[in-house]
C-alpha cells in the first residue's frame, strides 16, 4: 500500500509503497477512509527545528483520521469489524501518576502517532483499541476525522463557563474556528475573535462571530473596550503570538479566566502577572484533551447537530496529492484541510 512518510531530514515527504500493517494484541486494524492535515504535520513537511530534533525517518505520518475497523487483536473488548471510528493521537501508557489520577491528557510516556510511531496517512493503519475512538454514524468521515483537534477545542472552551458568558479568541487557525462553534454550540452569548489573515476573519464570519477584529488594521484593545466596557468574561487564546497575552490580561474582567492553547516560540512570550493577581484571573494552560471526557463531549455535540464545522473544512484532497496540499497550507489560503484516502 502506498503512505505518506517522512523518509529524509530535509523539507517534503514521500509517497512510498509500505507492507499492509498485521494487528498486533489489544490493537485494532483500521480501513482509513478520510485523514486531515495538523499544523505538526506542515511542521514535519517542512522539516523545521522541532521536527529535526523529534521525528527519526523513516516514519509515516498522519495522526487525524477516521475510518472502519477491519480487523480486531486479541484481548480487544469493545470494538467489532464494521465499527465506525475517529483516532485520538496520544497513546498514554495508564500507569504513571496522571493516567491514575484521569490526567492522561498529560501522561509522561505518552506516545503520538504519526509522531513517535506509524501514523494514519495511508489506506490501512494499526492503533491501540483505546485510541480508536468509535463514533456516531451520523458523523461524515470528512468531519470525524478532525476530531483529534476538535477535542483541543472542546477542552480549551470547557475549561471554564460557556453558557451566557462573552468570550474573546485570540487567533482564528483551525483550531481557534473550531474554538468559535463549540461557543456558539454552547450558547456563548458573544464570541470576539482577533486574527491578521482577512481570509480566516472571513471564516471565522461565517462561523457566527460577532465581532471581527483585525490587530493589524485597528486597535483592538480600543474596540474591546468599546465593545465589553466591563471586560469579557473568558479568553481563549490560539495564536501562540506573544502581542495576544497582554490583550487577554487586558480584556478580560477581574475574576474571569484565560484559556491557553497557543503555542509560544522562544522566550519572548510573557505575561502582566502583577495585572494577573490583581485581577483574580484564572489562568490555565490546555494540552490534548481529556481522556476520555473530552471524546464524550465532543461525541454529544456532534450528534446533537448544533455543532457545524462545514465552513472550516476549506479543501479536500485525495491523500496522493499531498504535496499541492502542504504547499497551500504554507501560503495560509486554508481552513482545515482533509485527505480523501482510498
Amino acid at each position: 500500500m502506498k503512505a505518506i512518510a517522512k523518509v529524509r531530514p530535509e523539507r517534503g515527504a514521500d509517497l512510498i509503497e509500505i507492507p499492509e500493517p498485521s494487528v498486533r494484541p489489544g490493537c485494532v486494524k483500521l480501513r482509513v477512509q478520510f485523514a486531515s492535515v495538523c499544523g505538526t504535520d506542515y511542521h514535519i513537511y517542512t522539516w523545521d527545528p522541532w521536527a529535526a530534533g523529534r521525528i527519526k525517518p523513516p516514519r509515516v505520518i498522519g495522526h487525524e483520521f477516521a475510518g472502519v475497523v477491519e480487523e480486531v487483536g486479541e484481548a480487544v473488548g469493545h470494538l467489532r469489524p464494521g465499527d465506525f471510528v475517529a483516532s485520538e493521537s496520544h497513546i498514554v501508557c495508564g500507569k504513571c501518576r496522571q493516567c491514575l489520577a484521569g490526567q492522561g491528557h498529560v501522561c509522561v510516556n505518552t506516545v503520538i502517532l504519526g509522531v513517535d510511531v506509524d501514523g494514519g496517512f495511508a489506506p490501512y493503519v494499526v492503533v491501540p483499541e483505546a485510541n480508536a475512538r468509535k463514533t456516531d454514524a451520523s458523523v461524515p468521515p470528512h468531519i470525524a476525522c478532525i476530531q483529534d483537534p476538535l477535542g483541543n477545542a472542546v477542552h480549551t472552551v470547557n475549561a471554564g463557563p460557556v453558557e451566557g458568558q462573552d468570550i474573546l479568541i485570540t487567533g482564528m487557525g483551525p483550531i481557534g474556528l473550531f474554538a468559535l462553534g463549540v461557543c456558539k454550540a454552547q450558547g456563548a452569548r458573544s464570541v470576539a475573535v482577533t486574527e491578521v489573515s482577512p481570509y480566516r476573519l472571513e471564516l471565522a464570519k461565517k462561523m457566527g462571530a460577532e465581532l471581527l477584529i483585525n490587530p493589524k488594521e485597528e486597535n483592538a484593545y480600543e474596540v474591546l473596550d468599546k465593545t465589553y466596557p466591563l471586560g469579557v468574561d473568558g479568553t481563549l487564546e490560539m495564536s501562540g503570538h506573544p502581542s495576544a497575552l497582554d490583550l487577554a490580561v487586558h480584556a478580560t474582567r477581574p475574576g474571569g479566566r484565560i484559556s491557553l492553547l497557543g503555542l509560544f516560540s522562544g522566550s519572548e512570550a510573557g505575561l502582566p502577572l502583577n495585572d494577573i493577581i490583581f485581577k483574580g484571573l484564572d489562568v490555565k494552560g490546555i494540552v490534548g484533551r481529556r481522556l476520555w471526557e473530552t471524546w464524550d463531549q465532543m461525541g454529544a455535540l456532534l450528534s446533537s447537530g448544533r455543532l457545524n464545522l462545514e465552513p472550516v473544512v476549506t479543501h479536500r484532497f485525495h491523500y496522493t496529492d499531498f504535496a499541492e496540499a502542504m504547499e497551500l497550507i504554507g501560503r495560509g489560503e486554508t481552513g482545515k484541510v482533509v485527505f480523501e484516502v482510498s
